[in-house]
Protein backbone atom coordinates (compact mmCIF):
# COMPACT_ATOMS: atom_id res chain seq x y z
CA UNK A 1 0.00 0.00 0.00
CA UNK A 2 1.38 3.18 -1.03
CA UNK A 3 2.07 5.93 1.80
CA UNK A 4 2.45 9.43 2.11
CA UNK A 5 4.32 11.00 4.94
CA UNK A 6 4.22 14.41 5.37
CA UNK A 7 7.14 16.20 7.86
CA UNK A 8 6.99 20.42 8.48
CA UNK A 9 8.63 22.81 10.09
CA UNK A 10 10.00 25.72 10.73
CA UNK A 11 13.69 26.55 8.96
CA UNK A 12 16.44 25.16 10.30
CA UNK A 13 14.18 22.83 11.96
CA UNK A 14 15.92 19.68 10.89
CA UNK A 15 13.04 18.83 9.16
CA UNK A 16 15.05 17.29 6.05
CA UNK A 17 17.66 15.36 8.00
CA UNK A 18 14.35 13.45 9.71
CA UNK A 19 12.98 13.30 6.34
CA UNK A 20 16.51 11.70 4.99
CA UNK A 21 16.91 9.25 7.86
CA UNK A 22 13.15 7.88 7.91
CA UNK A 23 13.40 7.67 4.43
CA UNK A 24 16.79 5.23 4.05
CA UNK A 25 14.95 3.19 7.01
CA UNK A 26 12.05 2.58 5.11
CA UNK A 27 13.66 1.72 1.99
CA UNK A 28 16.13 -0.50 4.03
CA UNK A 29 12.50 -2.26 4.97
CA UNK A 30 10.91 -2.55 1.86
CA UNK A 31 14.45 -3.34 0.33
CA UNK A 32 13.57 -0.51 -2.66
CA UNK A 33 15.73 2.17 -4.02
CA UNK A 34 16.18 5.76 -2.64
CA UNK A 35 14.96 8.40 -4.49
CA UNK A 36 15.62 12.72 -3.84
CA UNK A 37 13.46 14.84 -5.39
CA UNK A 38 14.86 17.98 -5.13
CA UNK A 39 12.73 21.57 -6.00
CA UNK A 40 15.46 24.19 -5.09
CA UNK A 41 16.27 26.69 -7.69
CA UNK A 42 19.75 28.34 -7.52
CA UNK A 43 18.16 31.61 -7.98
CA UNK A 44 20.92 33.16 -5.25
CA UNK A 45 24.25 32.63 -3.76
CA UNK A 46 22.72 31.37 -0.40
CA UNK A 47 20.46 29.25 -2.04
CA UNK A 48 22.86 28.36 -4.28
CA UNK A 49 25.30 27.05 -1.77
CA UNK A 50 22.23 25.06 0.50
CA UNK A 51 21.69 22.94 -2.82
CA UNK A 52 25.28 22.33 -3.15
CA UNK A 53 25.64 20.90 0.64
CA UNK A 54 22.47 19.08 0.19
CA UNK A 55 23.77 17.38 -3.00
CA UNK A 56 27.23 17.02 -1.40
CA UNK A 57 25.68 15.51 2.02
CA UNK A 58 23.57 12.89 -0.46
CA UNK A 59 26.91 11.97 -1.83
CA UNK A 60 28.45 11.17 1.31
CA UNK A 61 25.73 9.43 3.15
CA UNK A 62 25.93 5.60 3.08
CA UNK A 63 22.78 5.53 1.37
CA UNK A 64 22.38 5.34 -2.23
CA UNK A 65 20.13 8.54 -3.69
CA UNK A 66 18.99 9.04 -7.15
CA UNK A 67 18.44 12.43 -7.39
CA UNK A 68 16.08 14.16 -9.30
CA UNK A 69 16.63 17.89 -10.15
CA UNK A 70 12.76 18.93 -10.49
CA UNK A 71 11.90 22.11 -10.12
CA UNK A 72 8.02 22.29 -11.46
CA UNK A 73 6.02 19.79 -12.71
CA UNK A 74 6.25 17.02 -10.79
CA UNK A 75 4.01 14.80 -12.49
CA UNK A 76 6.23 14.34 -15.75
CA UNK A 77 8.23 12.20 -13.62
CA UNK A 78 5.77 10.36 -11.63
CA UNK A 79 6.29 6.97 -13.55
CA UNK A 80 10.23 6.74 -12.81
CA UNK A 81 9.51 5.32 -9.65
CA UNK A 82 8.51 1.10 -8.62
CA UNK A 83 6.42 0.31 -6.49
CA UNK A 84 9.53 -0.66 -3.48
CA UNK A 85 11.06 2.90 -4.37
CA UNK A 86 10.69 5.37 -1.58
CA UNK A 87 10.52 9.19 -2.59
CA UNK A 88 11.51 11.89 -0.87
CA UNK A 89 10.54 15.71 -2.07
CA UNK A 90 12.18 18.27 -0.15
CA UNK A 91 10.65 20.75 -0.77
CA UNK A 92 6.74 21.73 -1.07
CA UNK A 93 6.87 25.28 -0.39
CA UNK A 94 10.10 25.76 -2.79
CA UNK A 95 7.73 23.47 -5.38
CA UNK A 96 4.68 25.77 -5.09
CA UNK A 97 6.71 29.31 -5.57
CA UNK A 98 8.43 27.93 -8.47
CA UNK A 99 5.08 26.66 -9.92
CA UNK A 100 3.14 30.07 -9.37
CA UNK A 101 6.33 32.60 -10.68
CA UNK A 102 6.47 30.12 -13.54
CA UNK A 103 2.79 31.35 -14.51
CA UNK A 104 1.16 34.54 -15.82
CA UNK A 105 -1.77 34.67 -13.41
CA UNK A 106 -2.10 32.24 -10.14
CA UNK A 107 -5.28 30.77 -10.09
CA UNK A 108 -7.04 28.18 -7.71
CA UNK A 109 -6.20 25.23 -10.72
CA UNK A 110 -2.58 25.01 -9.27
CA UNK A 111 -3.48 23.46 -6.10
CA UNK A 112 -5.51 20.84 -7.84
CA UNK A 113 -2.84 19.90 -10.05
CA UNK A 114 0.00 20.18 -7.26
CA UNK A 115 -1.66 17.56 -5.16
CA UNK A 116 -2.48 15.39 -8.39
CA UNK A 117 0.72 15.57 -9.45
CA UNK A 118 2.05 14.05 -5.19
CA UNK A 119 -0.90 11.64 -6.00
CA UNK A 120 0.66 10.31 -9.31
CA UNK A 121 4.11 9.90 -7.36
CA UNK A 122 2.45 8.24 -4.54
CA UNK A 123 0.54 5.65 -6.84
CA UNK A 124 3.56 4.83 -8.42
CA UNK A 125 6.13 4.31 -5.35
CA UNK A 126 5.69 2.80 -1.58
CA UNK A 127 6.83 5.78 0.31
CA UNK A 128 6.09 9.16 -0.74
CA UNK A 129 7.80 11.88 2.19
CA UNK A 130 7.20 15.12 1.75
CA UNK A 131 8.95 18.12 3.59
CA UNK A 132 7.49 21.48 3.88
CA UNK A 133 8.40 24.35 5.42
CA UNK A 134 5.60 26.65 7.91
CA UNK A 135 6.24 30.01 6.69
CA UNK A 136 2.82 31.01 7.74
CA UNK A 137 3.74 30.83 11.15
CA UNK A 138 5.21 34.48 10.57
CA UNK A 139 2.99 37.34 10.80
CA UNK A 140 0.62 37.56 7.71
CA UNK A 141 2.16 41.09 5.89
CA UNK A 142 -0.33 43.21 4.08
CA UNK A 143 0.85 42.31 0.44
CA UNK A 144 -1.88 41.03 -1.84
CA UNK A 145 0.68 38.49 -3.30
CA UNK A 146 1.73 37.40 0.02
CA UNK A 147 -1.71 36.85 1.19
CA UNK A 148 -2.37 34.73 -1.91
CA UNK A 149 0.62 32.72 -1.66
CA UNK A 150 -0.51 32.19 2.29
CA UNK A 151 -3.74 31.22 1.49
CA UNK A 152 -2.92 28.67 -1.24
CA UNK A 153 -0.07 27.15 1.00
CA UNK A 154 -2.06 26.89 3.85
CA UNK A 155 -5.13 25.00 1.58
CA UNK A 156 -1.88 22.44 0.20
CA UNK A 157 -1.20 21.95 3.82
CA UNK A 158 -4.08 20.97 4.51
CA UNK A 159 -4.91 18.96 1.37
CA UNK A 160 -1.56 17.01 1.97
CA UNK A 161 -2.08 16.36 5.36
CA UNK A 162 -5.48 14.78 5.06
CA UNK A 163 -4.11 12.21 2.49
CA UNK A 164 -1.40 11.59 4.56
CA UNK A 165 -0.63 8.40 6.70
CA UNK A 166 1.78 9.96 9.26
CA UNK A 167 2.10 13.99 9.58
CA UNK A 168 5.10 15.29 11.42
CA UNK A 169 6.04 18.56 13.25
CA UNK A 170 9.77 18.87 13.72
CA UNK A 171 11.11 22.03 16.18
CA UNK A 172 14.81 22.13 17.33
CA UNK A 173 15.11 18.83 15.75
CA UNK A 174 13.06 17.09 17.20
CA UNK A 175 10.01 15.11 15.48
CA UNK A 176 6.57 14.79 16.54
CA UNK A 177 4.01 13.14 15.38
CA UNK A 178 0.84 15.10 14.92
CA UNK A 179 -1.29 12.08 12.58
CA UNK A 180 -1.24 8.36 12.41
CA UNK A 181 -0.19 5.81 15.06
CA UNK A 182 3.39 5.45 15.78
CA UNK A 183 5.03 2.77 13.86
Amino acid sequence: MEKMIFITGGVRSGKSTFAEELATQKALELGGNLHYLATGVPSDEEMDKRIKRHQQERKESLSNWTTWEQSTQIETIASSFSKKDVVLLDCVTTLLNNELFSQKEWDTEILRRLVRGFEMIQENCAELILVSNEVLWEGISQNELVLQYSRILGHLHQALVARADHAYLVESGIPILMKGEKE
